[in-house]
C-alpha cells in the first residue's frame, strides 16, 4: 500500500508514519525535510497527490492554537476547511482514499453523556467551526473517506502547537517548579495517546467502511483527574488544587464536556482503544525507555 501522511512532523503525523512504515510511505509537512506542503494551496496538493499516486491519504495537518484561530479565522479556514477540500477533492480524483483527522471541539455546551457520531454538533470557537466546515466539504466532495474526530491527543512527539509540551509533559513540569497546581474540573475529555490511536486509524484506513468515526481512549474524566493519575502514576509529590475554567477566564469558549463514544468503530468490531488510564500508564513507560 502506499500511503501519504500530510502534517508528518506533527505530535501525531509522527506517530502515524511510525504505523505505516511497512508500506510505501511519502511523507509531507509545511516544515521539513519530506515534501514542502501548504495545504491551502490547491495547486501544491494537487501536484503531489498526482506526482505520489497514493493509495491512501491521511491527513493529520491543521491550524490547531485555538486562541490563534480566533485571532486568524481567515487562515483557520483556510487550512482547516479549505485545505481540506483540497485534498479530498484530488483524492477523488485520482481514486484514493482519504483518512482526516478532525476534533470533539466540534460540540457544544451541555453534554451529559458520550457523544455519538450521529449527535448534532454546534461548534463554540472558530478552530471548531472550521473543522466542522472540512469535514462537510470532504462529504460534499467524495465518497471514500474516513473522518476521524479524536480528542486530548499526547504522545511522545512535540505538541507543535503548545510549545512543545502536551498536557502530560506540562503537568510535570508545573510540579517540578511550583509548590501546588491548579487544574480545572469541570471540563470533561478523553485524554488520547497518539500511538493506540496510530494503530486504530490503520485499522480503518484497511478496514472500515466510508463514514465518520469517533476515536479516543475509552472513559473520561475532568482535566484534574487526569493531572490526579500523572502525579499517582509518576509518584510526584505536589500539592494539586481543584479550580474552574472561570478562574483562567480564557478568551475562547471550549465544551465543558466533549467525551466522545467510538460507536461507529463499536458496531463494527473495529474498536480496539484501551481505557485511557491504561494508556497513560503505557505512555510514561514509553517516556521513560526513551529517556533511559
Amino acid at each position: 500500500m502506499k500511503v501519504l501522511v500530510i502534517g508528518a512532523e506533527g505530535q501525531l503525523g509522527t506517530e502515524l508514519c511510525g504505523e505505516f512504515k511497512g508500506c510505501e510511505l511519502h511523507r509531507a509537512d509545511l516544515d521539513g525535510g519530506y515534501h514542502r506542503l501548504d495545504i491551502a494551496s490547491k495547486k501544491q496538493v494537487k501536484s503531489l497527490i498526482t506526482d505520489i499516486g497514493p493509495d491512501l491519504v491521511v491527513n493529520a495537518a491543521a491550524a490547531h492554537n485555538v486562541p490563534q484561530c480566533e485571532e486568524e479565522p481567515e487562515r483557520a479556514f483556510a487550512v482547516n476547511a479549505t485545505g481540506t477540500r483540497n485534498i479530498a477533492v484530488a483524492c477523488r480524483e485520482t481514486g484514493a482514499r482519504f483518512m482526516h483527522v478532525s476534533t470533539d471541539y466540534v460540540f457544544g455546551d451541555g453534554g451529559t453523556r458520550p457523544y455519538l457520531e450521529s449527535d448534532l454538533p454546534a461548534p463554540l470557537n472558530v478552530y471548531a467551526a472550521s473543522k466542522l466546515a472540512g469535514e462537510h466539504l470532504i462529504a460534499a466532495n467524495m465518497d471514500n473517506y474516513i473522518i476521524v474526530r479524536t480528542a486530548a491527543i499526547y504522545g511522545m512527539s512535540e505538541c507543535r502547537a503548545k510549545g512543545g509540551k502536551n498536557f502530560v509533559g506540562l503537568m510535570l513540569s508545573l510540579a517540578a517548579t511550583r509548590p501546588e497546581v491548579r487544574v480545572v474540573t469541570d471540563e470533561f475529555t478523553t485524554p488520547t495517546y497518539t500511538r493506540p490511536l496510530a494503530k486504530q486509524m490503520r485499522l480503518l484506513a484497511e478496514k472500515a467502511e466510508p463514514g465518520l468515526y469517533h476515536v479516543t481512549c475509552n472513559g473520561s474524566c475532568s482535566w484534574f483527574e487526569f493531572a490526579q493519575a500523572i502525579f499517582e502514576e509518576t509518584g510526584t509529590d505536589v500539592k494539586l488544587v481543584p479550580t474552574t475554567a472561570s478562574e483562567f477566564q480564557s478568551p475562547v469558549r471550549r465544551p465543558s464536556y466533549s467525551v466522545l463514544e467510538n460507536r461507529h468503530a463499536q458496531d463494527q468490531g473495529l474498536d480496539i482503544m484501551p481505557h485511557w488510564r491504561e494508556a497513560l500508564v503505557d505512555y510514561l513507560k514509553a517516556a521513560e525507555a526513551a529517556v533511559g
